[in-house]
């Protein structure tokens, strides 16, 4: 580990309790706060975060003032329990209409961010389970104590769960890819527990200021546009506790690792380290047959188109709209 990534481990870690609540009340001197949630197909569990959300710090504290969810194409009622909870839900097609549709996470963010209204703007996933408000509020201590912080990356431990549970077996994707990347590539990025958590916050004129991957490279992508941007001192990270979650199967794990590998590939390339970024966008798998296997084998071919495009930089689009914030 780099001398000045183990220094920056011991500045710039906290955790979510040493962030009082109260405190960062008074710290918030007018600001405006948001909170975005990409979401598809997240009936289940939207609502109850919403709610914690909604009551514990924006009616009881008053530190939140917008709970903003991206509809993201769900094919579930995710749209009507997110506002029957109190948030504010916007379609993710209706963002930005003159631009061309994209898929993917990082899609959703973007157009959270252009919708939302904070100049403090806190993102976290919507699938997760028995949230507390301090997977928010520990996001958001380090930016209203700090001037000189402008992200804040969550992380936590993750418990594989199934027959038996693993206390720490969460994270296959950060572990297998994500990690050996950053230290081999951005060896500055090392010192982040969790690289692929999306619980983040930052201020708005940063986020407005970087590219967004528009799928499961959008967490990387994020990272290393940041520290390019703002330097690795302007970036912290709080411990959240546990996350709980779904977790997906091994093939989805594969196709998320292919698009987060294509986002630190374009990265490179515009930073002279590769000549080109790969032109070769699909992903090919296996999977075991349920039924009679035809050709002597039981296995079939899936494969998955994994292109992770680029949205621009916000300021860039919203220039002719409004100034951005600052």
């Amino acid at each position: 580990m780099l001398p000045e990534v183990r220094a920056w481990l011991t500045h710039r870690t906290s955790r979510t309790e040493d962030w009082l609540l109260g405190h960062m009340v008074e710290q918030k001197r007018g600001r405006r706060i948001s909170v975005v949630l990409p979401a598809r197909d997240e009936a289940a569990t939207i609502g109850g975060i919403v709610t914690a959300v909604r009551e514990a710090l924006v009616e009881r504290a008053g530190l939140v003032d917008e709970i903003l969810v991206v509809d993201s194409r769900s094919r579930d009622a995710t749209a009507e329990v997110a506002s029957a909870a109190g948030a504010t839900v916007v379609h993710q097609d209706a963002v930005l209409p003159e631009t061309r549709p994209a898929h993917g996470k990082g899609e959703a963010l973007w157009k959270g961010v252009a919708a939302s209204s904070g100049d403090l703007v806190a993102a976290i996933d919507a699938d997760l389970r028995d949230v507390e408000p301090g997977f928010v509020s520990g996001l958001l201590g380090p930016l209203l104590a700090d001037p000189g912080v402008a992200f804040v990356k969550g992380f936590y431990h993750r418990p594989l769960i199934g027959d038996t549970v693993d206390v720490d077996g969460g994270g296959r994707v950060s572990e297998l890819v994500a990690r050996p990347l950053l230290n081999l590539a951005w060896p500055q990025l090392a010192g982040f527990v969790q690289p692929l958590a999306g619980e983040f916050a930052a201020r708005r004129d940063l986020l407005e200021a970087i590219p967004f991957a528009t799928g499961y490279g959008v967490e990387l992508g994020m990272l290393v546009d940041v520290l390019d941007l703002a330097g690795l001192d302007a970036m912290a990270q709080v411990d959240l506790g546990v996350r709980i979650h779904r977790h997906h199967d091994l093939l989805a794990l594969g196709r998320m690792s292919a698009q987060i590998q294509l986002a630190a590939s374009a990265r490179l390339a515009r930073q002279g380290v590769l000549t080109r970024a790969p032109e070769a966008t699909t992903l090919v798998q296996f999977r075991r047959r349920s039924g009679p296997a035809p050709g002597g084998h039981d296995r079939e071919v899936e494969e998955t188109d994994v292109a992770v495009d680029e949205r621009p930089p916000l300021r860039e689009m919203l220039a002719s709209s409004r100034p951005v914030a600052r």
